[in-house]
């Protein structure tokens, strides 16, 4: 059985989460009835090798906060608010083991973008619900998100998610906060893997769009307006620029250091500016897919999962693989 969170990002306080009440990421009154499974997602097996022929599910993100929230008080400032992410999860869990989960042979877990980040905060989670003797794993999309300085020497991502932790209560959930953290550093992929003892498949763009737009050069620190083209389309990143943004991709490589010695999780790091590439069947598997040593992710992924071989596939710089997907944006993703 395959299991896909949402992705869908974050709300860091009352008004940015009382808009996501009045959208498909706060309520099921405005999601669409039906949605698109491809790319990891597909049954069609020429898409889809691997995977094609499993039981897939598709969770949907409304807590904006990764699944992660429990707060007991239901008025913020007299508004009503249910930060109850982590019980939204355990109650589509608890379903899921009534439907079949509980004698699954085979399971994963994947994710991408915040979708990513619950897989992570929630992949031992998951294996413990299933039997011992079963192939359970956890792949992230997208979702290995960077505690980095951006073009103006802040640390806007850090300080966002410090505001998520905070107003959802979030930090007594992570056993490997320290008091001395900021709270924002608890809730980035870097800090949660070291407590992760499932197998984990890390998939990500070293030239993650959605971070180079939000974490690294986000608008509020280039008021110039020097990156808005590179921000948008990689190919008009000045040399400059590129140099920043190999910064940001070593950074990434530096995190893989220590998850590269671990023999039984796997790593895909393709040089493109793209964000979620697991969810479209271009992407993920065909003719035209992305390749990192000759390699489709959706070969690399099931070659790991099947342990058929150790898959650590790291790609060179950009702009060396000419089988990447670089997307080029009219404006840039939502935030």
């Amino acid at each position: 059985m395959l299991y896909e969170p949402q992705g869908g990002g974050w709300c860091r306080n009352l008004k940015s989460c009382a808009s996501r009440q009045k959208s498909m990421l706060g309520s099921s009154h405005y999601m669409e009835r039906q949605v698109e499974f491809a790319g990891m997602l597909s049954d069609d097996e020429d898409q889809n090798p691997d995977f094609h022929n499993w039981n897939k599910v598709k969770i949907r993100y409304c807590d904006g906060a990764s699944f992660s929230g429990n707060v007991k008080d239901e008025l913020q400032n007299g508004t009503k608010f249910f930060f109850r992410g982590q019980r939204i999860w355990e109650a589509v869990m608890d379903e899921l083991l009534v439907k079949g989960l509980r004698h699954a042979k085979q399971a994963f877990l994947t994710g991408c973008s915040a979708g990513g980040l619950a897989t992570y905060i929630h992949c031992d989670g998951f294996r413990a619900l299933l039997p011992k003797d079963s192939r359970v794993k956890c792949l992230a999309d997208g979702g290995f998100f960077l505690d980095v300085e951006d073009i103006s020497k802040q640390r806007t991502l850090r300080a966002f998610y410090s505001d998520v932790v905070r107003l959802q209560d979030l930090k007594r959930k992570f056993l490997h906060c320290s008091s001395s953290m900021d709270p924002g550093q608890c809730f980035f992929p870097r800090e949660v893997v070291k407590d992760i003892r499932t197998p984990v498949f890390i998939l990500n763009p070293a030239y993650d769009a959605w971070q180079v737009q939000h974490v690294l050069a986000p608008e509020a620190s280039d008021p110039q307006h020097s990156w808005q083209d590179c921000r948008l389309d990689i190919t008009k990143c000045s040399p400059e620029q590129l140099q920043i943004l190999q910064g940001f991709r070593e950074e990434l490589h530096d995190a893989m250091r220590e998850i590269k010695q671990k023999k039984d999780w796997g790593i895909f790091i393709d040089s493109c500016f793209i964000h979620c590439q697991t969810l479209n069947s271009v992407t993920w598997h065909s003719p035209s897919s992305p390749r990192v040593n000759n390699k489709t992710m959706a070969e690399a992924v099931g070659d790991w999962f099947f342990d058929r071989r150790e898959v650590k596939e790291l790609d060179c710089k950009y702009p060396c693989n000419p089988t990447c997907h670089n997307l080029v944006f009219s404006k840039p993703f939502k935030g």
